[in-house]
């Protein structure tokens, strides 16, 4: 059994309306370390050696053109672990502190470590992923320009493909996913732009989730998309198949069916993710207890009508 706990993962973390310098301190003000200017063209590089020897990176990131091209920054991670989850956390904080912004233009990218998966696992991941794309694109309000752009659903061709073929081995997951016999992958090939990243399993073994924006630069927010990516890879890999038929979103009771899947399917439940599951939660319309309205006691009602027609009944009473 793999938990969420036991994996790796990085995170990449769009920003503007600062220097890449003044990203990078404020990083720096919360890992310790060394700042230094590596420069040079496209990304004009600063990293941060943090006291534990690892490495923080700010780059600049041209998809943010609403910025001036030096106040344009991503800061990339290194290789984390669950208890580096606070320290994200701080350096979120940091970066609000020093008055960074962000927009609809902004992302946020988390790579989980592939190195556990087959292809198989990848194959149950991609068609768990599928059958619940509306509930997650709605989770995480992923507007219809990102949609079409930076996080498309996944292809229904690469769907069919999988169900066909059945990959065992990781070259027949990457030959579905590019649809030929024949890949090379390459950092910005189209096949990257959507809402789960294969391009990136093949070049750098790792998962990319792409349907998260740094709202606000919230931390609770940005741990809530980091752990649902966790235990996404954990429930694949915990599986021994999975469904691609699609699941149905009705507005009328999506709250519930979300939270059904975050404490069932994906065990996110307990006190420990109750943050978690209250930020995931927030957007969906709905009853997070009951699927459809009507199913909620009328409590309050109940109790008024004893009231008026019991013992207390005459304090309810119009006094005429």
């Amino acid at each position: 059994m793999v938990t969420l706990e036991q994996l790796h993962y990085g995170v990449e973390l769009e920003c503007g309306g600062q220097t890449r310098e003044t990203v990078a301190r404020a990083v720096q003000s919360v890992v310790g370390g060394e700042v230094r200017h590596l420069g040079g063209p496209p990304y004009d590089p600063w990293c941060v050696t943090a006291l534990d020897g690892r490495e923080w990176r700010v780059v600049a990131d041209s998809s943010l053109s609403a910025y001036p091209p030096e106040q344009r920054a991503e800061v990339v991670t290194p290789i984390l672990t669950w208890d580096d989850l606070p320290t994200v956390q701080e350096i979120v904080r940091a970066l609000r502190r020093a008055q960074c912004q962000v927009n609809g233009q902004a992302g946020l990218h988390v790579h989980v470590g592939a190195e556990s998966f087959t292809g198989k696992t990848l194959a149950i991941l991609a068609k768990q992923i599928y059958a619940n794309e509306e509930l997650i694109f709605h989770a995480f309000a992923v507007s219809e320009e990102r949609k079409a752009r930076y996080t498309k659903p996944l292809d229904p061709a690469f769907i069919t493909r999988l169900q066909r073929s059945r990959p065992a081995t990781r070259e027949a997951f990457f030959r579905c996913w590019y649809g030929t016999r024949d890949y090379t992958p390459t950092r910005y090939h189209a096949s990257r732009y959507t809402l789960v990243n294969f391009n990136s399993t093949a070049l750098r073994n790792t998962i990319e989730f792409r349907s998260y924006t740094p709202e606000g630069l919230h931390a609770g927010k940005i741990k809530a998309a980091i752990v649902f990516s966790l235990a996404l890879c954990a429930r694949a890999l915990n599986s021994h198949g999975a469904s691609a038929k699609k699941k149905a979103y009705d507005p009328a009771s999506a709250k519930y069916d979300f939270r059904v899947a975050l404490i069932l399917a994906l065990k996110l439940s307990g006190p420990e993710h109750r943050n978690t599951r209250r930020h995931l939660l927030a957007r969906m319309p709905g009853d997070a207890a009951f699927k459809y309205a009507e199913q909620r006691p009328q409590r309050t009602s109940v109790k008024k009508t004893e009231a008026a027609t019991g013992a207390g009944a005459e304090m309810l009473q119009p006094l005429c």
